[in-house]
């Protein structure tokens, strides 16, 4: 939409949707007092835009879950044919859509996985994970680590180790440890490999003290995504894998975000060398165009409920809408090799590019990541690898969007997380937008400005 085909009344638009949100709708993690939220009117591939016809390249996909990209004109026909021929029905009826979007997900599985327990989300996806791996031990604790998001449900948001845990804690048994992160060591490590020893040793060591017999799960984000992409060196999660054995431990992966396309494989974990019990997910299996999520369970934990009543539910389990957008995009996927593109992006166009960022921004302290899953961690020295500050990533974030860049920010990092169909040439714009907006937010530029 050009500036002169806009309707007459789009800033008005713009401006009523600022004001019924200020006036009404309360956001997460969140201040309201100082909140100025960006306006979405419309969206197609990698590209939103506002009422005024204001353009945007999305290189958050929203919440890192707009795998498709936006409107997928075969996701978008199979949840408007759905709501023609059946808009909801409740989770125990057996409904073909549920059956064939169970089927389109474990064909993505680990061997060995034989069903799908539907929920409204990655949340509660991680909270039924949980909630099956203590049952099925008979244990109680869950170690997760301190770099980790799992959601804002009970046990979800206690497992997770990052601040918004800490107002948080009302659940039961639940134990942190560090995970693997060589740029910001907890080990002295020196190389991946030491990184990855030293931190499969430090998690041995807290499940021993805990008492192995009183662990029911380690739960970790096969590659943690808001902590910062933080890729697992070799064999770290092979480790974990391991060590759960050696215990009678299950482990959990959770594929929330780095699931279905994001990392350049169906799942993260087709990386890696492991085999978990259980796996959570959400986000990419629809894009988010129907609030979904899930559990993918393995054989033996789905036995140990067949005489056994499992005690959980969700009235939206398998909703029609959301298993239709499931099947869609999962299709759309395979037949647009979507996935493949994903990963061809990631080797051949943002790694390079990335990389080439990290030379010449003196801010840019280390990017890392796989796909179309991506951090650059920005600091202010990087000889000591300070971070940078609030005011700094305040200044990146207003120069990407006055240059029509949606980025994704995180603590001191800039995470590049585009949709997983953007083209070579949009993944190579909005390298060159950040790459001005790092240069502008960058060391003494502010300065000059004034």
């Amino acid at each position: 939409m050009s500036i002169d085909q806009r309707p007459a009344h789009a800033e008005d638009d713009d401006a009523t949707a600022l004001s019924l949100d200020r006036a009404h709708v309360f956001h997460s993690w969140s201040a309201q007092a100082r909140l100025s939220p960006f306006v979405v009117a419309g969206g197609s591939g990698s590209h939103v835009w506002d009422h005024a016809g204001r353009r945007y390249l999305d290189f958050s996909s929203q919440l890192v879950n707009t795998n498709v990209g936006h409107q997928h004109p075969r996701v978008v026909a199979a949840i408007q044919e759905q709501a023609a021929t059946l808009a909801t029905v409740a989770p125990s009826t057996a409904s073909l859509v549920r059956g064939r979007a169970a089927q389109k997900v474990l064909e993505h599985a680990p061997a060995g996985f034989s069903s799908v327990f539907f929920t409204n989300g990655g949340a509660d996806a991680v909270e039924n994970a949980i909630r099956m791996a203590r049952l099925h031990t008979g244990r109680d604790k869950v170690v997760s680590t301190y770099r980790s998001y799992h959601g804002n449900t009970g046990a979800a948001v206690a497992a997770t180790g990052d601040w918004r845990r800490v107002p948080n804690e009302y659940a039961r048994g639940h134990v942190h440890v560090f995970g693997p992160y060589l740029y910001r060591t907890e080990f002295w490590a020196t190389s991946p490999e030491q990184e990855g020893e030293r931190a499969l040793r430090h998690l041995e060591r807290v499940i021993q003290a805990e008492g192995p017999e009183t662990v029911a799960a380690i739960l970790l984000e096969t590659i943690p995504g808001t902590a910062g992409v933080l890729v697992p060196p070799p064999g770290y999660l092979a480790g974990a894998r391991e060590i759960a054995d050696r215990y009678g431990v299950l482990l959990i992966l959770d594929e929330v975000m780095a699931g279905f396309g994001r990392s350049g494989a169906w799942l993260a974990l087709d990386h890696f060398d492991v085999r978990p019990d259980l796996v959570a997910f959400a986000k990419g299996v629809n894009s988010g165009y129907v609030p979904a999520g899930g559990v993918m369970i393995s054989a033996p934990i789905a036995a140990t409920f067949d005489d056994r009543v499992f005690p959980g539910g969700l009235t939206y389990s398998g909703h029609p809408l959301a298993m239709a957008a499931i099947v869609a995009t999962i299709e759309a996927m395979e037949d647009e090799r979507i996935v493949e593109h994903a990963a061809a992006i990631g080797s051949d166009v943002l790694g390079p590019g990335l990389a080439e960022l990290a030379e010449r921004s003196p801010l840019v302290g280390e990017v890392r990541g796989l796909g179309v899953f991506w951090a650059v961690e920005l600091v202010a020295d990087r000889a000591t690898r300070e971070p940078v500050g609030a005011d700094v990533m305040a200044r990146v974030k207003a120069g990407c969007l006055a240059r029509g860049l949606l980025p994704f920010l995180a603590e001191n990092r800039v995470h590049v997380v585009p949709p997983c169909v953007v083209t070579a040439d949009e993944a190579a714009e909005g390298l060159a937008l950040l790459a001005e907006a790092l240069a502008e937010a960058g060391p003494g530029a502010h300065v000059a400005r004034g």
